[in-house]
């Protein structure tokens, strides 16, 4: 997860979660920076990134809700991918050098039946314009000094993908996909098993799991929400507990609730089934994350710091 700087002089605590529209341009942690200080959080990290040519959905996080992140970067993503056949770049996408060009002879079967080898489990090697690690190294640092390594294969799965448009030499399509997808590395694969080759020319990231229903929020209504009062700036926040939709409700009476504060395992008949909950007091205070096991006791796993 990107994380924000250290507090200066007059940040706040803030809690919560933002769904920003980044733009075009910025890369994720100079969106999350500008953001950052517009609502004057002390803490705050980014959760997926966007590449900068990317446009779309990118969760920040501030505070507390910083604990849960992990559970974002996990989520699956859906988004429009916009394609160029005939060329490849040597980023896979618009910001590199031309490589190659050839004829696009591509019918609307023949670009269905492609597709489908794309859909479900597949295989992919991450780009070397990436922020994977190879020994110990980011990928995208020896791609800027010229090298070029091997790297291995990692499994995705791509739940859909639906052809959008197609005209000629041009190719939109809507993704969804698991954590980890490279859009670029999926454009070109595709490319390659059409024939012609392919790069991705645009990218807009449209929804993150648990986030599907609600609105994202550019920089510019941010800076002028700001502008009228920061209590109009923070409506925009979601609140740290709907990171975690996916896990159930678990609440806890008075006694239960003050031996969590001080991170110690209940008992009790709880009658839930083993794995991650969400804990919640009889007040309604989101408490934080729990994991129940099979002999009934719920051990506290995520925690809200409830003293501030």
């Amino acid at each position: 997860m990107g994380r924000g700087a250290r507090k200066p002089k007059g940040f706040l605590d803030v809690d919560g979660i933002l769904l920003l529209d980044k733009p075009k341009g910025l890369s994720s942690n100079q969106a999350l920076q500008k953001v950052r200080y517009l609502f004057k959080a002390n803490k705050a990290g980014h959760t997926g990134s966007l590449d900068p040519l990317a446009t779309g959905m990118l969760p920040i996080c501030f505070g507390e809700a910083t604990k849960f992140s992990a559970y974002l970067l996990d989520a699956s993503k859906s988004y429009r991918a916009s394609c160029q056949l005939g060329k490849t770049t040597s980023t896979g996408d618009a910001e590199g050098d031309v490589t190659s060009e050839r004829p696009v002879n591509v019918s609307e079967k023949e670009l269905s039946q492609a597709l489908q080898q794309f859909t479900g489990l597949i295989e992919q090697v991450p780009p070397m314009h990436s922020a994977v690690k190879v020994n110990g190294r980011r990928l995208y640092k020896l791609a800027r000094s010229g090298k070029e390594v091997e790297r291995a294969a990692r499994a995705v799965e791509i739940h859909e993908l639906t052809l959008v448009e197609f005209n000629h030499d041009k190719l939109v399509l809507d993704v969804r996909c698991s954590k980890g997808t490279y859009i670029r590395t999926l454009a070109e694969d595709i490319g390659n098993a059409l024939g012609c080759g392919a790069y991705l020319t645009d990218l807009h990231r449209t929804s993150v799991h648990h986030f599907d229903q609600y609105r994202c929020y550019s920089l510019d209504e941010l800076s002028a929400l700001s502008e009228i009062s920061a209590h109009k700036l923070s409506e925009c926040l979601l609140p740290v507990k709907s990171a975690l939709n996916d896990f159930e409700d678990l609440i806890v009476d008075q006694n239960s609730t003050a031996l969590l504060k001080q991170g110690r395992v209940i008992q009790g008949d709880f009658s839930v089934q083993p794995g991650l909950l969400i804990l919640v007091s009889e007040n309604g205070q989101f408490l934080g994350l729990g994991e129940a096991t099979s002999d009934g006791r719920i051990l506290p796993k995520r925690l809200m710091n409830t003293a501030r």
